[in-house]
Formats: C-alpha cells, structure tokens, sequence
C-alpha cells in the first residue's frame, strides 16, 4: 500500500510531470468523448426502437404529428423522453436501469398484450415525470413566449394565454399526442370492485350507510315487489329495521313544495340528487321543516320518508366512495384536459359543464351519477374540497 502511495503521489522517475499532465488529460478527453458518443448513440430513434418491445410504440409514434407535419420538423423519442440539461440526461439514463430490467428480466410488455395490460401503469409513470420537470422536454421547443396566437385558433388561443399566465404543465392538456392513451377506467374500476368487496365484508351492520350504486326503494321488504323509488349513488340512509337481504331505511332531503315532489335533493335549492320516490314511499311522507331559497323565492320542504332496500352495495363510509370518484375524475376528465378544481363550479353549474363534456368520456350511467355527485359535494357552494 506504501509503494501504491508513493507512485500515486511522487513524480515518475521516468516521466516528466509535464508527459504524466499531457496523458491525463489525454485519457480524461478519450473518456469524455467515449461518454458522449455513448450518450449520442444511446439518444437515436434506432437505439430506442431497437428492442422488440418498442416496436407498437414506435408504430403509434409513426402516426403521429410529431413523427410527420406541414412543417417537416419532427420530433425524436429523445426531444420528449429525455431532458437536454446534462443533470436531467443523467438522470434519465441512470433511471433506464427499468426499462432494461423489465425488458430481459421480467418481460413486462414483452408482448402487445403486456403493453396493453401494463399501458396505464406506464403513461402514467411518464406523465408524472413530465409534470415533475414541469413538462421542460416540451418546452425545449415550444415556449410560451414564441407562440403568435393570432394564428391559433380563438379556442386554441383561450386555452393558450390562460396556460402561459400560469406557466402551466404542458401534458396537464396534451397527454396522448405521440402514444396511443390508455384505458382511464382500468384503475378506478378496480377501486370500485374494492369499494364492493369491502361492503360484502362489511354486511351493510352499521346504522348510517352510503350507496355504492343506484339501488331500488320498495314499500315492503320484498326485492321482487314494484319499486315505488329509487336511491341514487354516494346517498345517504339511516337503518330502522333488517329482515334477512332487506333493510328498512330513513332518507332525508328537500324537496319543492309546489312541485310534484317526487325528487329528493341534499341540499335546498341545489340539485343534488339524493332520490326519487313515489307510491307507498312518497306516502310515507314527514315533514321536518319548510324553507324559502332567499336567492329564488322556491319554498322547499325538509322532509323524511321510509322504505326497503337491499344490503348489498352499502358502506358504512362515504369517504372511500369519493375517493373512488376522485380516481374517476382524474381517470377520465383529466385524459385530455387540464380538469378544473371541484370547487371551481356551483353545485349546479356541474350539471351542464360535466353534460357538455359527456360525448368525450365512456362511463355507464352509475359512474357518471357518482362522478356528478362528488363534483356537487365538492363545489363552490357547498363547502369545496375540504367540506366533505
């Protein structure tokens, strides 16, 4: 170890120092230009595509506007998947390790069917990345400041001057631009089998409940008899009485006095839908207390009625129904958009602006009652995100 010092530390005896400076310098420039190169040839298209694996993305990438345009400017795998700063390069090729794991060793997408399956996982990893560097890959070529919006279109340049104001995350709008999107409703349909598996353990004991779906009210503790109502998803019901699968319960809400009467709402004056009732149901009919909305002049009456449902698809919970709708939020709404806060609307404005983005989205008529109902509980008027 002394003799290794010594030739570490000392001056050759046969070599100048000025001949020992020279050959540092000489091995530092061949291992700096052997990193580059490396870097270069790592950063191709080829290099990117040249694992089977690519092989679908590369295909979508293909189709793309950033692959061919009027304007004959394309953008390569690099000019999005990898920071131009050296520290963001680094970063990026040192966190490859997965890719290259997953490819030889867990074979994770190695067929289009894997890659259909795992999609979702991995948008999202990426997306999460681009919002982490706040989307500086798409800023190294398109800047806010060199935008000329007059020759956007008056939608486009809305949308624009809002997201420069803010200096907004670009894939917060843009996600599905290179790549196909992913099936959004993989992961909050799950929360919801969970949300149902967690109400069968539970067995619907608890005297307060909340509806995981649109649920039958009938007049007797019959399932098979007529309906004479309907509870509506993420409602509320007091337990008053169980026979074996049926529970007779209490639902509150408001209702217009000089309407028909036949819709429950949570909140006066707002139209949070909580159920529709008729028949035997509406006739069970008690008054709690009448109201007028000083906003509107509408009397409103707070009112209880009674009825029989079935256990299943009741939480002791309403908490974990919206997270699952909070999921779905993001899930669908956020897929192409940067989505508005749920605070940022009234409960009733929610109502038109989710119906005029209902030809964008696919969800079957309980997910998008639920979805409408967190938003509503959650809006302007009703206390925003923290209220409930």
């Amino acid at each position: 170890m002394k003799k290794l010092w010594q030739m570490l530390t000392k001056p050759s005896s046969k070599y100048s120092i000025l001949a020992l400076v020279l050959v540092g310098i000489g091995i530092t420039l061949a291992g700096v230009l052997t990193v580059h190169k490396s870097f270069e040839f790592a950063s191709t298209t080829e290099f990117c595509t040249s694992c089977h694996t690519m092989e679908q993305n590369y295909q979508e990438y293909k189709q793309s506007v950033h692959f061919k345009n009027a304007s004959g400017v394309r953008a390569e795998c690099v000019d999005c998947h990898q920071p131009k700063d050296l520290p963001g390069k680094l970063q990026r090729k040192l966190g490859a390790w997965k890719d290259v794991y997953n490819h030889f060793i867990t074979k994770k997408i190695d067929t289009p069917e894997l890659l259909e399956e795992h999609r979702l996982e991995l948008a999202t990893a990426v997306w999460d990345r681009m919002k982490s560097q706040n989307s500086k890959t798409c800023k190294s070529c398109h800047s806010y400041d060199a935008m000329d919006h007059t020759k956007q279109s008056a939608q486009a340049a809305f949308e624009m001057n809002k997201a420069a104001a803010e200096d907004m995350n670009c894939i917060e709008c843009h996600k599905g631009i290179a790549h196909e999107l992913p099936n959004m409703a993989g992961g909050f349909q799950k929360d919801f089998e969970e949300l149902q598996a967690t109400a069968n353990t539970q067995g619907a004991i608890a005297e307060t409940l909340y509806s995981l779906s649109e649920k039958n009210i009938f007049a007797v503790a019959d399932a098979n008899s007529t309906a004479s109502g309907s509870l509506l998803p993420a409602s509320e019901v007091t337990v008053l009485e169980r026979d074996g699968d049926m529970m007779k319960v209490k639902i509150d809400g408001w209702l217009e006095k000089e309407g028909r009467g036949r819709v429950l709402t949570e909140y006066m004056g707002k139209r949070v839908f909580k159920a529709t009732i008729r028949g035997d149901v509406k006739a069970s009919e008690q008054l709690i207390e009448e109201q007028t909305d000083a906003a509107t002049n509408i009397v409103w009456q707070h009112v209880s009625v009674e009825g029989w449902i079935t256990k299943d698809d009741m939480i002791d919970d309403i908490q974990p129904i919206w997270n699952y709708a909070e999921g779905m939020y993001g899930s669908t709404c956020t897929a192409c958009h940067a989505a508005p806060a749920p605070g940022h609307f009234t409960a009733n404005g929610w109502i038109s602006s989710l119906n005029g983005m209902s030809a964008y989205y696919r969800l079957s008529k309980t997910e998008e009652r639920t979805l409408l109902k967190y938003l509503q509980n959650h809006g302007s008027d009703t206390g925003g995100a923290g209220a409930h």
